[in-house]
């Protein structure tokens, strides 16, 4: 079985590709995927975690993929009032699940987070209760393939009650991921005429006025953090030599960001790591 469980982790191996993907359960934080391509099978590292990242369970993780649940950046809607940046599905410890799929193909695995009131395996911790009141249940699905990696997140509304009511649950969700790219020459296409929030803006005016984005493909020579709006949900990000096609789904934004020379602001990026 390609499913090798630990303490604090999960490895997973495809049977034959060689290629690998690394689940934290503090955070279900992927730390690492190795794949090969069909023009290069030698499976390399795919995604950035900055040496300098804290791995112990002692703050969430810079790179890889963090999860981000129920609110993206800053807390603004009411009810996500006592949440930090980011919220708390990347600063918890998540629980083992099963093993969905093993076969020839690939495998696949499911870890889960919830907020109810029946008492089972997956509890909420008290730390969850204590910021967070709505009743909800997270489970996520990591599933390696020869030369893909996926990533599914599924979001439940477990609320009976007229005090939260059934039908409405508000959050944001984003799987903060952290692509191994040299940022100076790296390009994120198509984005090309979609709307966009310029964040790096000076003014709360200027960071609030949509912006229409004509590059054909998007670069982050400089300060980026860019949030598109109904994005097309399939994404090149390629560089002189290499590149990965990302594909999404119910995720209807996308954010392209990258420090440059001001992640050396970061404490926990490594020098150099933008």
């Amino acid at each position: 079985m390609p499913v090798d469980q630990f303490k604090d982790r999960v490895i997973l191996n495809h049977p034959k590709a060689g290629s690998s993907v690394e689940i934290l359960l503090y955070g279900a934080t992927v730390t690492s995927w190795k794949s090969g391509s069909t023009r290069d099978p030698e499976p390399v590292e795919r995604l950035f975690v900055s040496s300098k990242a804290a791995l112990d369970g002692s703050k969430p993780v810079r790179g890889g993929i963090p999860v981000v649940f129920p609110c993206f950046g800053a807390p603004t809607h009411l009810e996500h009032s006592k949440l930090g940046q980011h919220g708390f599905a990347r600063s918890e410890t998540w629980t083992w699940d099963s093993v969905i799929v093993d076969n020839d193909a690939g495998v696949s695995i499911r870890l889960g987070l919830i907020t109810s009131i029946p008492l089972s395996a997956l509890e909420p911790t008290e730390n969850i209760r204590s910021v967070y009141a709505r009743p909800f249940q997270l489970s996520y699905v990591v599933t390696l393939a020869e030369h893909q990696l996926s990533t599914d997140l599924h979001v439940t509304n477990t609320s009976t009650s007229t005090t939260f009511p059934p039908d409405n649950l508000e959050y944001q969700a984003l799987l903060h991921t952290y692509i191994r790219a040299p940022a100076n020459q790296v390009l994120v296409s198509s984005l090309q005429n979609l709307s966009y929030y310029d964040k790096t803006e000076s003014t709360d005016e200027a960071r609030s006025t949509p912006k229409t984005e004509f590059r054909p493909a998007v670069d982050v020579r400089k300060f980026t953090d860019s949030v598109y709006e109904d994005a097309p949900g399939q994404y090149e990000v390629t560089w002189p030599g290499g590149g990965i096609a990302i594909r999404s789904k119910n995720f209807k934004d996308v954010v392209v960001w990258n420090p440059q020379e001001g992640g050396s602001k970061i404490a926990d990026m490594e020098a150099g790591g933008w």
